[in-house]
């Protein structure tokens, strides 16, 4: 245990800071959310799996040097950050066009599962700049004595669990909402043109911040 985990007051540290942070919206937060008020909790929560999943697979590129590659290669991570962002883009665009032809799919089923989580999956992929922010944020809390690149991984994964319970709360809350818009034809039309200005407006926000920001 004390080869994966700093000692206790910088793993409780560690937790609150974490919680803190996991607790501020950012883009996996709103694609939650507005996945959530337009299919339901069922697709919020698939959503935060996907997303979680994805945030994942960046705290171990963190881990495994994939920041430094960033940190280093201005290419790699523009490439990287316009494939989200356009990504986003493309989300939004798919989600005005549902609004036009006001479909109702409101229940997530299973194809439609693997859509949301899929989804969910890239926009926290496809986001450089949270790689960046573990590789900043991880070293803070680590103990001087363990493996850097196992306790990388160690804390890495906390912090996706930590997140994950705290979009799950915005998915369930989100989703206790969206039963208003089952009921009414007109919020839940209006709901998915707010959905595709959000992912929309998230793509230019990424194309257009640097690596500085944390998300």
């Amino acid at each position: 245990m004390v080869d994966l985990l700093p000692p206790v007051p910088l793993l409780a540290a560690f937790v609150m800071a974490s919680l803190l942070l996991a607790l501020t919206p950012g883009p996996g937060v709103l694609y939650i959310v507005m996945r959530s008020l337009i299919q339901g909790r069922r697709a919020g929560l698939t959503s935060v799996a996907g997303v979680a999943l994805g945030n994942l697979a960046n705290a171990l590129g963190a881990a495994l040097g994939l920041a430094a590659l960033f940190a280093v290669s201005s290419t790699a991570f523009v490439i990287v950050k316009y494939a989200g962002a356009a990504y986003l883009v493309f989300l939004g665009i798919r989600a005005l066009r549902r609004a036009s032809a006001d479909t109702a799919d409101v229940n997530a089923g299973p194809g439609r599962s693997r859509h949301v989580f899929r989804d969910g999956f890239f926009v926290a992929l496809l986001n450089p700049k949270t790689t960046l922010f573990f590789a900043a944020f991880l070293p803070q809390f680590m103990g001087i004595d363990a493996n850097p690149m196992i306790q990388g991984v160690t804390l890495g994964v906390l912090f996706v669990a930590i997140a994950g319970v705290t979009d799950a709360i915005y998915a369930v809350t989100a989703g206790a909402v969206s039963s208003a818009l089952q009921d009414a034809h007109g919020l839940h039309r209006a709901g998915r043109y707010l959905s595709a200005g959000t992912f929309i407006g998230l793509g230019v926000f990424a194309a257009l911040t640097d690596a500085r920001s944390r998300q």
